[in-house]
């Protein structure tokens, strides 16, 4: 994976803008204010590649990054409540055919706020990321804000939390410190030459 080949290539608001799946495909999908695209920008060594923003719910189109051996793939933040309803609804389509076209998908990430038990939007994500059969990694976002004692607390909790889903994979991921990027960048490698 070159990263220095990385750039923004589009972006869609409809279905009907996605472009052609030609390369494998990693997603990233969380609810809004996870830190979607600080962790695109830290896996890339990037400052804005990815823009991030201070407003939740800012990000309403699916976003399209393309490195030399694979593409990144912003989905829009869920669990937004100032978003209108018919907004929700064209997210939710838009993100479900997505996943329903025929696309070289190999592995989602599902940015959690490591901080926080899983919302039950998150769990409604990783449960059709289950039932899809599509293969995920949860991304433990924000882990930096934990000292010590809070982190192994919280991942003990995450084993209870997630219990119902099997051999969940979960890395602890801070865009601050770094920590967890080059575990994630490995895994993006492995799969997209998998």
């Amino acid at each position: 994976m070159k990263i220095e080949s990385a750039v923004y290539e589009t972006s869609a608001g409809l279905s009907s803008q996605l472009i052609e799946s030609t390369l494998p495909e990693i997603a990233f999908s969380g609810r809004s204010n996870v830190g979607k695209s600080s962790l695109i920008n830290k896996l890339l060594n990037r400052k804005n590649l990815a823009r991030t923003s201070a407003t939740p719910g800012k990000t309403a189109t699916i976003n399209f990054y393309k490195l030399d051996t694979m593409r990144l793939v912003d989905l829009p933040g869920y669990g937004y409540a100032k978003v209108s309803a018919a907004e929700k609804q064209r997210f939710s389509r838009t993100i479900e055919h997505y996943f329903d076209d025929d696309r070289d998908l190999r592995l989602v990430l599902q940015l959690v706020d490591m901080r926080h038990p899983p919302t039950a939007d998150d769990l409604q994500m990783i449960d059709y990321l289950v039932q899809c059969e599509l293969p995920f990694l949860i991304v433990l976002t924000k882990a930096d804000k934990l000292n010590k004692t809070e982190r192994a607390k919280r991942l003990a909790a995450l084993e209870e939390e997630l219990a119902e889903f099997e051999g969940v994979q979960c890395v602890p991921f801070s865009a601050v410190t770094g920590e967890g990027a080059q575990e994630i960048r490995d895994i993006l490698v492995e799969v997209a030459e998998g």
